[in-house]
């Protein structure tokens, strides 16, 4: 039995007709004659989709009890049971009911794959995790409900279903997507134009990510190499040279000209995991690349034409950027060069060189290093100057052996030579043998004529052996040197990153694990003040310099103050003080300089954005007030005024019911007013933190009514459920009394006409908790943090709900007598507000 097969519609927004498209396939399919099945569809009242379910057959749900609420959830175990080919399993990312076999509705999905079943479902972008923080910041809503993305690109089939964000706009405002109470705020919060333009791109984009990945994974099926321009798609190739800051930038405009191109670096290192690159460049040109919005790669390889056509392929680019040759005219005669070559061979790739200020100027050589310690070459020169004599010395006491013998031992001491001290030493041993042969061993004796040609040969044969295995031993001395020399620069890089990505501030983190690594007494970051730049001597003055950030015992305050000094660009230097580095150890030390460059940006950019943060929420909170303002309070004080104006007037006599109502109107108008006032009173003492709390033991069989006789006539029809020994709770009874009020006023406003809200009250682990009840058209979890803010009014648009202060208010006066609010969902619909408050002991201090 194989796996079933999952196919996706992926909507950006809800009422797009995800649901709709997927019952459409639903019933083609059945049409067909294929066993289809409904294990789940939410219609949400749409009556357009609730007439596609007609005529397939639906498997009934379970019910599952969750705090004394009876819930309903897909029938898995029925599901799997009646075994159909496919079944249709709704909103993909829904959290299942506590006490289900599976937290997650995805989960079940995989269950029924696995059974074989096919499944057609639907899920939101929003519902994305890798792009939850994104919708968050567009919409302001965070989705608590997500899917792995992982489990949607795993479909055998997403298809989007797309409309136009005026379109989605027009079905909301007809009343197809949500219920007329809910249209207005919808669109005006989450159904705003910019935010369903934003969300449909990143479904857009979402699902080509997911194109792409399907046409890379049958090019591979295929074993199709050639280029398929789908995308342009830009590879810069960078060699750890100063050209390739001029390469990353022309390989960018490159990529800018074609919408939606993807900008790719690559640098080929060598296949013996030798170091042949400067790693401070490369670092650098990462830094430009990533900021260009680039992606940085690495591979290896010995042919390096070879090696980035294959790269150029593996990922489908259509343009390769190569710098123009930096060696000379005369080493491009003997050999093409990596450009020439892999033009030549590119096919349909089309490929750009270049030029730059170094092209043709010849590769500047590093210093060769020895391969060998120097008392290891001293201690190979010692064995050649008094090996050889002793070796002579000894062969003379055997007077049996043959000249074919005595060249093998000798040969046999040059190899120890070469093993001991390296190449030079093995030179000198391999002459003085020669000689010592050619006088002691070789007839004639005791002169350098040879007298027979076999024994010519043996020499020449002896010393052309002794020379190469000399420079065999010399060159794997020297690999090996430069290997662990390599290894270790990687190692501290791979530590000096991990400790960066770890510590909580990266560029101390990153001077200190530099310290440790070279063993210096200190470091500092040093920052040249603008006034100074050009003044003369400006190294040795510190006042020219300002030290960013330093580690260790006095940190350089100037770069005269340390031993090595490694420029990060004109104004910004890293002072290492303590010890001299070597030329080797300052090439890592430049990789460090150039990551705490990017580590200080990424530092001040973080203070700015903390300094903006509160200037922007003192804007909005601003612009909204004004927006209040204007309405809100121009409203009671329109009203207040125009039942005064029409007493005070001459032109109409109003006998004393008329004058009666125009009074109440005033007189509630103003109260209206002054309740307004206070609040807004309330929460700039509360966000200024001077609001004064006093608290003390209260009953909340006392505070409630009181609560209710503030709300007057209103609240007549709300009930209580308050056992009489519910603990007192540690409030201050003013604020206590505006929360409840506020709390109730706006259970009231929302509960339908006949079910007035239920307050009950209850005691547990330390805290009293009130619960006020309302079976009104309830709050999606989604939009529950979104009634704490302040002048935010979901959906009420009449001119009696006031600037949406009484809920934010609410819960900062809660927090500050130690208590908290949150909303739970009514069961059986509405919301429920839970007031959290600490048990009075009976000293009138909170129970521990």
């Amino acid at each position: 039995m194989g796996r079933g097969e999952l196919r996706i519609y992926l909507g950006a927004a809800p009422g797009v007709g995800k649901t709709y498209a997927m019952l459409e396939e639903a019933q083609r399919r059945a049409e067909r004659g294929t066993d289809v099945v409904v294990g789940l569809v939410e219609t949400h009242g749409r009556p357009h989709t609730a007439a596609m379910v007609e005529g397939l057959e639906v498997v009934p749900r379970r019910t599952v009890t969750y705090r004394g609420v009876d819930l309903t959830e897909m029938d898995l175990d029925a599901v799997l049971a009646r075994r159909p080919e496919v079944v249709v399993v709704d909103e993909l990312a829904h959290t299942n009911v506590p006490g289900s076999r599976h937290d997650k509705r995805w989960r079940d999905v995989q269950e029924l794959l696995d059974a074989g079943i096919s499944v057609l479902s639907t899920v939101n972008v929003q519902h994305l995790e890798s792009l939850n923080d994104v919708v968050a910041q567009i919409t302001g809503t965070t989705q608590r409900e997500t899917v792995p993305d992982q489990v949607v690109r795993a479909a055998e089939q997403v298809e989007l279903v797309d409309m136009t964000p005026e379109a989605l706009r027009r079905r909301m405002a007809h009343g197809n997507i949500y219920r007329p109470d809910k249209i207005d705020a919808a669109l005006g919060n989450y159904f705003r134009v910019g935010n369903l333009t934003a969300l449909r791109e990143l479904a857009l984009l979402w699902l080509a990510d997911k194109v792409d990945e399907q046409l890379d994974a049958y090019r591979a099926q295929q074993g199709i190499s050639d280029t398929w321009e789908a995308r342009e798609r830009v590879v810069v190739a960078l060699t750890g040279g100063p050209e390739g800051d001029t390469l990353v930038r022309r390989a960018a405009r490159i990529a800018a000209r074609s919408k939606g191109a993807d900008l790719l670096a690559v640098h080929v290192a060598r296949s013996d995991g030798l170091a042949g690159a400067d790693p401070a460049q490369l670092a650098r040109q990462r830094v430009l690349v990533e900021s260009l919005g680039g992606t940085y790669h690495q591979v290896l390889g010995t042919d390096i034409p070879a090696a980035l056509l294959d790269f150029a392929r593996g990922v489908n680019a259509t343009q390769l950027v190569l710098g123009a040759s930096r060696r000379g005219r005369f080493a491009q005669v003997l050999a093409r060069g990596v450009g020439v070559t892999t033009t030549a061979l590119s096919g349909a790739i089309d490929v750009h060189l270049v030029t730059h200020p170094q092209a043709g100027r010849g590769r500047r050589g590093a210093a060769v290093p020895a391969a060998l310690s120097r008392r290891r070459r001293l201690l190979g020169y010692a064995l050649a100057v008094l090996g050889m004599p002793l070796l002579t010395l000894l062969l003379r006491t055997l007077p049996d052996l043959t000249l074919t013998n005595d060249i093998l031992l000798f040969l046999a001491g040059v190899v120890g030579v070469a093993l001991a001290g390296g190449l030079w030493p093995a030179l000198v041993a391999a002459l003085g043998g020669s000689l010592l042969l050619n006088w002691y061993f070789t007839p004639p004796y005791r002169t350098l004529t040879i007298a027979e040609a076999d024994n010519l040969l043996a020499l020449g044969v002896f010393v052309g052996v002794a020379v190469a295995v000399s420079g065999v031993v010399d060159v794997a001395a020297r690999r090996t040197r430069e290997a662990a020399r390599a290894s270790a620069d990687a190692q501290t890089l791979a530590t000096v990153a991990g400790s960066v990505l770890r510590g909580a501030r990266p560029l101390p983190a990153l001077l200190d694990r530099l310290r440790e690594t070279f063993g210096v007494r200190a470091v500092s970051v040093l920052e040249l003040a603008a006034e100074a730049e050009g003044r003369p001597g400006r190294s040795a003055d510190e006042a020219a310099w300002r030290v960013v950030a330093g580690v260790g015992e006095r940190p350089p305050g100037s770069p005269s103050a340390g031993e090595t000094v490694v420029p990060v660009d004109d104004r910004l230097s890293v002072v290492l003080a303590g010890r001299r580095l070597e030329a080797a150890d300052r090439r890592v030390v430049e990789a460090f300089a150039a990551q705490a460059a990017v580590a200080l940006r990424q530092e001040r950019l973080a203070e700015e954005a903390a300094t903006a943060r509160p200037l922007a929420a003192a804007d909005r909170m601003r612009t909204a007030l004004l927006a209040a303002v204007s309405h809100d309070l121009r409203t009671p004080l329109a009203s207040a005024k125009a039942a005064v104006s029409s007493l005070r007037s001459h032109d109409v006599e109003f006998d004393a019911d008329d004058s009666e109502e125009l009074l109440a109107t005033a007189d509630e108008s103003l109260d209206r007013l002054g309740r307004l006032v206070a609040n807004l009173l309330d929460m700039s003492r509360l966000q200024a933190g001077a609001l004064g709390v006093t608290a003390t033991a209260i009953g909340l069989e006392d505070a409630v009514p009181r609560a209710l006789d503030e709300l007057g006539a209103a609240a007549a029809e709300v009930t209580t459920d308050i056992p009489p020994d519910l603990p007192a709770a540690l409030a201050d009874p003013g604020l206590l009394e505006r929360v409840l009020v506020n709390i109730v006023a706006n259970a009231l406003r929302h509960s339908p006409p006949g079910r007035p809200p239920t307050i009950t009250g209850s005691a547990h682990a330390g805290r009293v908790e009130l619960r006020v009840i309302d079976t009104g058209p309830g709050i999606p979890e989604d939009q529950w943090e979104h009634v704490f803010l302040p002048f935010q009014r979901l959906g009420d648009r009449d001119n009696q709900t006031g600037v949406g202060l009484g809920l934010a208010l609410s819960r900062g006066l809660a927090e500050a007598m130690g208590g908290s609010i949150t909303p739970e969902t009514t069961p059986g619909g509405g919301l429920t507000m839970v007031l959290r408050l600490p048990a009075a002991t009976e000293s009138g201090g909170p129970q521990e």
